[in-house]
């Protein structure tokens, strides 16, 4: 009789066990649901899969052109030879598609990629439901959405809840290591001032209406172009460059943007489109309603352009967009940054002498540079302990550029990937960094009041 009890226990034991592990998966594992999927960034956060995450997941959105891309792009990467992913999309397009998401609760984690001027509240309401974001930038596009933003994050933090914003520029090697070399004094020295005329950090980056997305041409959808849905462009693409000044100068340190944040001026300007564009990278052939109030000459003029200039704990920061129709033959979208330490400015280039693909270069500024150029090869084992292979080639007097070997760059739609492991990392933990809930609030903070400015400047 004991010798059947201790088989009975031994039986049972494992399976006690296993049921804790499936509890605990269940807790830990995340389930995607997708909303109103209308920017192609909704995709690529699916361009891999994910151990800890579903397979399942549950798209609720109007049925139409943005969806059906949408699906077509997820169809693309299941199907794929290398690599493939398996996801199972279960769709919802009745027009009641946000209260059927907010009802079932099917998953744990909303992505929210598309119409900016519905983002907002799509986050405030899915939160309010118990349900965690990872939201495509921007969050908010003017000041009553960054009010509401505030709320959000208070929301989420009283739930015990995740709102995370996607930044993808953070993945960028070139961008990596001008961060770690601006946080090496014997390199960089101290990170200067600057002025108005002549800041101490700029980041510029120039985008492209039509363009190809996973070896495919784009396919816009007509709102893309109305800023009052998609925001304009000084409080859209900037998000990631306002992102990367924090980021880089200040790494994991929180900002105070009622204090530490001061801007200086702003600017904003149109880009032309033609209806004979227009149609081609929205399939359209004629402009809907709402953007009629952009179009003069039978031309669409989109406010897409913008820049600002700030202070940031008494930094001068400058930071433009700008988006042109289409890129040159061999181009894409670009990006353009210097950094200026007292010893050395650290700059990015992507233009056609680089072949378009984004180059770092240290420029010695010390009045040492022969010393200086020792003390960087010193410095260098700090670099290649981290990122082996990493080297310099002297492309000028006191002038290097840093060589990246190609496995460091995986491209923009990677980083995608890699931004949703470490939310799915944070979403294990319960918890972002301390630093990333204020951050994000300055980030919103500096966008919608540069905004604001640039709007009344055009009145």
């Amino acid at each position: 009789m004991k010798k059947k009890v201790k088989y009975l226990t031994l039986f049972i034991f494992p399976l006690l066990l296993l049921n804790a592990c499936e509890m605990k998966n269940a807790k830990t594992n995340a389930r995607l649901i997708t909303l109103d999927p209308g920017h192609f960034h909704a995709a690529l956060v699916q361009k891999n899969s994910y151990p800890e995450t579903s397979r399942d997941v549950y798209v609720y959105s109007p049925a139409g052109q943005d969806l059906d891309e949408h699906l077509k792009r997820i169809a693309g990467y299941n199907a794929r030879q290398e690599n493939p992913t398996n996801w199972n999309e279960i769709v919802y397009t009745g027009n009641d598609f946000l209260e059927k998401m907010l009802s079932e609760k099917k998953g744990n984690v909303m992505v929210t990629a598309g119409n900016n001027g519905k983002k907002i509240d799509y986050i405030g309401q899915t939160l309010a439901a118990g349900i965690n974001v990872l939201s495509d930038k921007p969050m908010a596009v003017d000041i009553a959405g960054f009010d509401k933003l505030v709320a959000c994050f208070a929301l989420a933090r009283a739930k015990g809840l995740l709102l995370y914003d996607i930044m993808t520029e953070r993945f960028e090697i070139t961008t990596i290591l001008q961060k770690e070399f601006s946080m090496i004094p014997a390199v960089y020295g101290e990170q200067q001032k600057g002025s108005v005329d002549d800041p101490g950090v700029v980041k510029e980056s120039v985008h492209h209406f039509f363009k190809t997305v996973s070896g495919k041409p784009l396919i816009r959808p007509a709102w893309f172009f109305d800023v009052e849905q998609q925001g304009e462009g000084i409080v859209d693409v900037t998000t990631h460059l306002v992102d990367l000044v924090q980021w880089e100068c200040f790494p994991e340190q929180i900002i105070d943007y009622k204090n530490e944040v001061e801007i200086l001026d702003a600017t904003r300007y149109t880009t032309a489109i033609s209806p004979t564009q227009f149609r081609e990278v929205t399939g359209l052939n004629s402009y809907p309603q709402y953007l009629m109030k952009d179009v003069r000459d039978d031309t669409l003029h989109v406010y897409a352009n913008g820049e600002i200039r700030y202070k940031i704990r008494g930094v001068h920061a400058k930071v433009a967009v700008g988006w042109n129709y289409a890129y040159p033959a061999g181009g894409g979208d670009t990006h353009w940054s210097i950094m200026k330490g007292s010893k050395a400015y650290l700059l990015i280039e992507q233009g056609q002498a680089q072949n378009y693909k984004p180059a770092l270069y240290i420029k010695c500024v010390a009045a040492d540079t022969e010393q200086y150029e020792q003390d960087l090869q010193k410095a260098m084992l700090q670099i290649t302990a981290k990122y082996p292979g990493v080297s310099l080639k002297k492309t000028g007097e006191a002038i290097w550029e840093v060589a990246v070997p190609a496995k460091y760059h995986n491209g923009h739609e990677a980083h995608f990937g890699q931004v949703t492991e470490n939310f799915l990392r944070y979403l294990k933990a319960g918890a972002l960094p301390e630093w990333e809930i204020p951050n994000m609030i300055a980030k919103y903070f500096i966008t919608t009041q540069a905004l604001e400015i640039a709007k009344n400047k055009t009145k």
